[in-house]
C-alpha cells in the first residue's frame, strides 16, 4: 500500500520566520557595513611608518604615533585607578551588604544612575575637579582620571554580575572545607568569576578607547610625544574627531587612525583575555596546593 506525505503550509510560520531571518541579516549588515568601510579606507593609510611617525601638516600626514602613545597612557591610567574600586564596590554589594536589604539597594541604583550620565557631564567634572582643583591641567592624568570616574559605576556592575554568578554553592562548598570568607572570596570567588571580569574589564576598555567628549574637557589637544602623564596628549578618538571635522583634507588619515584603534582594542582584549586565563591556570593551582 503507497502512502502519501501530506505537507502543510502554514502562512504565520513563514511571516515570522522571513521577519526574523530579514531582521537578523539587517542587524548584520549594520554591523558590517561600518567596519567594511573603516578597513576599506583604513588600509590604503595604515601602514608601519603611518604607526610609528609623528602627526605633520595637522595631521593630513604623518603618523599617529605620539597618539597612540598618549591613548594607552590615559587607559592605563583610567583602569589603575578604576578597577581596585570596582572591585571593592562589587565585593560590598556580593558579600559585604545583604543583597535584598536598603543599602546595597541604594548603592545599585546609584551605579545606575552614574552610568547613564551623559559623558559631557564627567568632562566638565573633570575639568573642574582634576584640571583645577588639583591644578593637573589638561595632561594624561587628568583625562585618565576622569575616564576613571566615568567607566567606574559600569565596571563595579559588571563585577558584581560576574562574582553573583559564582554561585551559592562555590560559596557553601568553601564553608564547608572550613575557609574563612576571606580565602573563599579569593581562592573560590575570583576564579570561578574571572570571564565575567574579563569581560567587565573587556568593556570599559571599549568605552575608554571610543571616548571623545571627556578627553576634549581634560586630556587635551597637543599631538607630541608625551614625557610623562602630567604632559597633554591627543587620545586616538579625539584625533580621528579633529581630522574628520576641523582639518580639510584629513579623511583618509582619519580613516587610518579608527583602523588604528580597532586594531588597538583587538590587542588589548586579546592580552586581557590570555592574562585572565593565565591568573585562572595560576590561582586554581595554588588553591590546589593549599588544600
Amino acid at each position: 500500500m503507497r502512502h502519501f506525505q501530506v505537507f502543510s503550509f502554514d502562512f504565520r510560520d513563514f511571516v515570522w520566520t522571513f521577519v526574523m531571518y530579514g531582521l537578523t541579516l539587517t542587524a548584520v549588515a549594520m554591523l558590517l557595513w561600518p567596519l567594511l568601510t573603516v578597513f576599506g579606507n583604513g588600509l590604503q593609510v595604515l601602514s608601519w611608518d603611518f604607526l610609528l611617525a609623528s602627526p605633520e601638516d595637522a595631521g593630513r600626514s604623518g603618523g599617529i604615533a605620539p597618539i597612540l602613545v598618549s591613548t594607552l597612557g590615559i587607559v592605563l591610567v583610567s583602569l589603575t585607578a578604576a578597577l581596585p574600586l570596582a572591585f571593592g564596590v562589587a565585593v560590598m554589594l556580593t558579600e559585604g551588604f545583604n543583597p535584598a536589604g536598603w543599602p546595597a539597594t541604594i548603592l545599585r541604583c546609584s551605579l545606575d544612575i552614574l552610568a547613564g550620565i551623559p559623558s559631557v557631564v564627567f568632562g566638565l567634572f573633570g575639568l573642574s575637579l582634576f584640571c583645577r582643583q588639583l591644578e593637573l591641567g589638561y595632561s594624561i592624568l587628568a583625562g585618565g582620571l576622569t575616564l576613571a570616574c566615568m567607566i567606574l559605576p559600569t565596571l563595579a556592575r559588571s563585577l558584581a554580575f560576574s562574582l553573583e554568578s559564582a554561585g551559592v554553592a562555590h560559596r557553601a562548598g568553601g564553608a564547608a572545607l572550613g575557609l574563612s570568607k576571606q580565602s573563599v572570596l579569593w581562592h573560590v570567588m575570583v576564579p570561578v568569576a574571572l570571564p565575567g571580569i574579563c569581560a567587565g574589564v573587556v568593556l570599559a576598555l571599549t568605552r575608554a578607547l571610543a571616548e571623545t567628549a571627556v578627553l576634549l574637557f581634560t586630556s587635551g589637544y597637543s599631538d607630541r610625544m608625551p614625557e610623562s602623564v602630567l604632559d597633554s596628549g591627543r587620545s586616538v578618538s579625539v584625533h580621528i574627531y579633529d581630522l574628520s571635522t576641523n582639518v580639510p583634507g584629513g579623511t583618509p588619515n582619519a580613516y587610518g587612525s579608527a583602523l588604528a584603534l580597532l586594531l588597538l582594542l583587538a590587542l588589548l582584549s586579546f592580552t586581557v583575555h590570555a592574562l585572565t586565563r593565565w591568573m585562572q591556570r595560576r590561582m586554581t593551582g595554588n588553591t590546589t596546593r593549599s588544600l
